[in-house]
């Protein structure tokens, strides 16, 4: 018998987050998740006159893979996804991990190689495709959420059969907002950042491209990153975790980083030329998402949070940066965390973690869960 709220979250994904027609050909890309939610989304491209394709992954067997992969191997492995991948018009990402750390003891070097020799069905899959990447929730997600398994399931399908069309006039009033802004300012604990985005742009993210989802996303002009930022949510990039995360930025650059494993931060960093600058500044505005739990997919839509992202830019930013990095580091400025402000063109819009300008109120917490 099937679990209803998987016949729903499917319906959500072929026809709201991808937005599935008739003849159009879809990926399902499925890493370590039960077959059950791989046949309802088939079942659910179908019924549109969808034609599903499906890829298996399994976290073990691609760290196996990667330890001793070589750059003509995997030159190979991404001429061969990105054939296929030319040939989709969608992309759904189901993204389960039985351990998050299954990744943590490849080297870096090799990290960075397979993520380099990749980057091209990356970004064919962002840049041509309608897509859509989802956690699936596991006993080790739980785990890191600190929550029974039930708990944490009843939690992971309340986040992502959200109503994420509540957000669309709130959303769309802070992507205006972004788009006519230049200066930005963030205050808070150990953090005083100042940038530009003028000229930039701005995405409204509400269920089209990431599930869970709730974000606005611009990024900074490339050279003007000037001061200090303290994250205080712990990261976990290329399977190694990161707390207390410190960069400092000069003339856009980050001159100095320092964290609870400062060596790997920075060699991360310094994968190329790009990683040192910045490709992303985001707000993150889903209610029912309020503790970070080393999962980037919901720690980046924290309720009352902001990323700012090293590495590689949006395809439509006229920042320009690129690079194979892209690391959503987040802050939380909600009064239990320390508080903070972010600011733009002298107006403050939202103050620990809550917006305080009219026409961005919708995106507080107490109006967009239903009651």
């Amino acid at each position: 018998m099937i679990d209803p709220r998987l016949s729903q979250l499917a319906k959500n994904l072929t026809r709201y987050s991808t937005n599935l027609r008739e003849g159009e050909r879809v990926l399902i890309d499925a890493f370590d998740v039960p077959d059950e939610i791989i046949v309802e989304l088939i079942r659910s491209a179908r019924e549109i006159g969808a034609i599903p394709y499906v890829n298996l992954n399994h976290a073990r067997v691609n760290r196996e893979l990667s330890l001793e992969a070589t750059e003509e191997s995997l030159r190979i492995q991404s001429a061969i996804e990105l054939q296929r991948m030319k040939n989709m018009d969608a992309y759904i990402a189901l993204r389960g991990s039985n351990n998050i750390f299954e990744a943590s003891d490849v080297p870096s070097e090799q990290a960075q190689l397979v993520s380099q020799v990749m980057k091209p069905v990356l970004d064919w899959r962002v840049n041509k495709t309608k897509w859509c990447v989802l956690r699936w929730p596991t006993s080790a997600m739980a785990q890191q959420a600190m929550m029974s398994s039930e708990a944490f399931e009843d939690f992971f399908f309340k986040v992502c059969n959200l109503d994420y069309s509540k957000m669309k006039a709130g959303s769309e009033a802070l992507e205006s907002l972004m788009k006519k802004t230049d200066r930005v300012h963030l205050v808070g604990p150990g953090t005083d950042l100042k940038f530009s985005i003028k000229n930039i742009g701005a995405v409204a993210c509400i269920g089209t491209h990431n599930i869970p989802d709730g974000e606005v996303f611009s990024c900074p002009v490339l050279e003007t990153v000037e001061g200090v930022l303290q994250y205080n949510a712990p990261s976990v990039y290329q399977g190694v975790s990161f707390d207390d995360i410190r960069l400092e930025f000069k003339k856009g650059r980050i001159v100095n980083a320092t964290s609870n494993n400062t060596k790997r931060l920075n060699e991360i960093l310094d994968s190329d030329k790009g990683a040192r600058y910045i490709g992303e500044f985001a707000i993150g505005f889903n209610p029912h998402i309020k503790e970070p739990m080393r999962d980037i997919l919901f720690d980046e839509k924290i309720a009352g949070s902001f990323h700012f992202t090293p590495g590689q830019a949006y395809e439509d930013a006229n920042n320009g940066n690129k690079s194979q990095v892209h690391w959503d580091m987040v802050c939380i400025q909600r009064p239990e965390y320390g508080g903070g402000e972010i600011w733009f063109d002298d107006t403050l819009i939202r103050k620990d973690g809550l917006f305080v300008i009219e026409e961005l109120e919708s995106l507080n917490p107490a109006n967009l869960i239903s009651k």
